[in-house]
């Protein structure tokens, strides 16, 4: 069917709703009423997300509701015992996130699944720990993570508490295409909660999460007076970082007012992703009038940090993701082997087109370092098969896009460990007499400059994928083989190369210098992202690297039509 036939289907059908149909009738765009049904939202290792609104191609009560029917229809192939372990579910401070939580619950509990549900917002990290913790089956995050406020999702995880590989997720895939809305199961949601099917998990395991956040606490000898600035940005992180903070003794935390509470409209934000420096600008306010040493912000479902740090002039450096990660790897390593607690065969994983710049860091150490395809389920998919082989311990996962681990109670990023060990990490310094940009500083002159850019063209709807597609094809096909006098050495395509890294649509070109880049469309967004990486001897040259990198890739994708 076209996409007009199946509008007409959903405005004819006895299973939806007037509400929704209103919705519907009321599009007259014919551009908006293709894109919500030109194709079925899709179920990938990510789950589901995308807009809200009435629609196959939208989050919605349905598309809801049918994923989590295929969710327990593999779960019941699982056994009756997989059942009774059940699914744990968290939800955010996303628009309709509680309404999705309570759908999600009574389709699992009509299929005879135990449910788990956590009473208020949670930090997405919080639902990984109850899944590893509790022994669960599987979980499920109702969140968009920082997407704009039209967005939402539906993140799966399974019984390691990392999110669900292509294993799980084609078995679900599976079942979910033989179901149609009418197939699926409910039930009376304060039925299922006064029987025993919907459990309530109580405030003990936000404590056991909290203490094992608190375990992770490496040094004593700090500077906790030191001045923070946090902003949650309307999420859910407000209550579980400041609770760590003030555990761990920090008596200085500033939080940004205008951004404490939730909001699902992100008022103060618009897009509220704290990878953005545009996002601290509340924070940057409250920090200039208080003279505060660093900044913290997280995004809404408090899986990933950002943080920004004063200088010796006064002034306010934001960091990106590769500065944090290589700060956070050099400040817990060295403190480990400070302390006698740097585990035997000790492993860090980080994804593919993350930078390098705490490689040598591990190598100094004697850690061993893995590279991943992006992701956090693929970063976790590592320290999951070191659990049964014992061939190493995991220390710690990052990406590039501010994601970060520490510890292995959780199988997902955790912006409120890292929250606290950015902190750890600022005052220690501090105490020293070193500010944040000083420590990166001494890092870049011990291991030289690595520089690094991210640029994300957005290029939204079906014409936009299949942009994406043309630009993906062309670079394949004819690689850029010389940038100002870099050359291409080698190119390395993980749909077709054995890597020994699961294949996937990932383009990463090696220049002779050190240098690479790597193209990849979103997994999550309608983006085409392009990463540059370069390294010298001194600032000024790898800046002129990443430039010259920058401007030549960025015009041939531009080129293509």
């Amino acid at each position: 069917m076209n996409y007009k036939d199946v509008y007409d289907e959903w405005l004819n059908s006895e299973i939806i709703d007037e509400e929704t149909k209103d919705e519907l009738r009321a599009l007259d765009d014919e551009e908006e009423i293709k894109d919500r049904f030109y194709t079925d939202l899709k179920f990938g290792t990510a789950g589901l997300r995308g807009k809200i609104g009435a629609g196959t191609n939208r989050m919605n009560k349905y598309t809801v509701s049918l994923a989590t029917q295929g969710l327990a229809q593999t779960i019941i192939k699982y056994g009756p015992e997989a059942m009774e372990r059940g699914v744990a579910i968290a939800y955010d401070v996303r628009n309709k996130s509680d309404e999705f939580a309570v759908i999600t619950s009574s389709v699992l509990a009509a299929n005879n699944i135990k449910v788990h549900l956590f009473p208020d917002i949670r930090p997405t990290p919080m639902l990984s720990y109850a899944v590893r913790s509790l022994k669960i089956i599987s979980g499920i995050v109702i969140t968009a993570s920082h997407n704009p406020k039209m967005y939402n999702g539906y993140k799966v995880y399974w019984e390691e508490g990392s999110q669900i590989l292509d294993s799980i997720a084609d078995q679900i895939l599976d079942e979910i295409s033989n179901i149609e809305f009418g197939d699926v199961l409910t039930t009376d949601y304060d039925e299922a909660v006064a029987n025993g099917m919907i459990n309530i998990i109580g405030e003990e395991l936000d404590e056991a999460y909290y203490r094992e956040v608190l375990n992770k606490t490496i040094n004593e000898d700090i500077d906790k007076n030191i001045s923070i600035v946090y902003s949650p940005l309307n999420g859910t992180g407000n209550l579980p970082v400041r609770h760590v903070l003030s555990e761990r003794g920090f008596t200085n935390v500033n939080v940004v007012k205008e951004q404490e509470l939730p909001d699902g409209d992100f008022t103060t934000v618009g897009y509220p992703n704290p990878e953005s420096v545009e996002a601290f600008d509340l924070s940057l306010e409250l920090a200039k009038r208080i003279d505060a040493d660093i900044l913290i912000a997280t995004d809404p479902d408090c899986d990933r940090v950002a943080m920004m740090g004063k200088d010796s002039k006064g002034d306010y450096y934001a960091f990106n993701g590769n500065q944090t990660g290589a700060l956070l790897i050099d400040y817990i390593l060295n403190q480990l082997v400070a302390n006698n607690k740097l585990p035997e065969k000790g492993a860090i994983v980080k994804s593919i087109v993350t930078g390098e710049m705490a490689k040598p860091v591990c190598e100094k150490y004697g850690v061993k370092m893995f590279d991943t395809l992006t992701g956090f389920k693929n970063i976790c998919a590592l320290p999951n098969e070191w659990d049964k082989t014992k061939e190493y311990n995991f220390i710690f996962g990052y990406e590039e896009s501010i994601g970060y681990t520490y510890g292995d109670y959780v199988r997902d990023k955790d912006a409120v460990v890292s929250s606290m060990m950015i902190a750890e990490m600022a005052a220690y310094y501090k105490k020293k007499g070193i500010n944040l940009v000083d420590a990166l500083y001494e890092m870049y002159e011990t291991y030289g400059y690595y520089k690094e850019n991210l640029i994300s063209l957005v290029l939204e709807g079906l014409e936009g994928q299949k942009r994406i597609a043309r630009m993906m094809d062309s670079i394949r096909e004819t690689p850029v083989m010389e940038l100002d006098g870099m050359k291409l050495e080698k190119t390395i395509d993980y749909l077709l190369d054995e890597t020994g890294i699961e294949k996937s649509n990932v383009l990463k070109y090696i220049l002779d210098d050190g240098s690479w880049y790597c193209v990849r469309p979103s997994g999550t967004e309608p983006k085409i992202k392009l990463y540059i990486y370069s390294k010298s001897d001194t600032e000024e040259s790898a800046n002129n690297k990443i430039e010259s990198i920058r401007k030549t890739v960025l015009d041939r994708l531009n080129s293509v039509e």
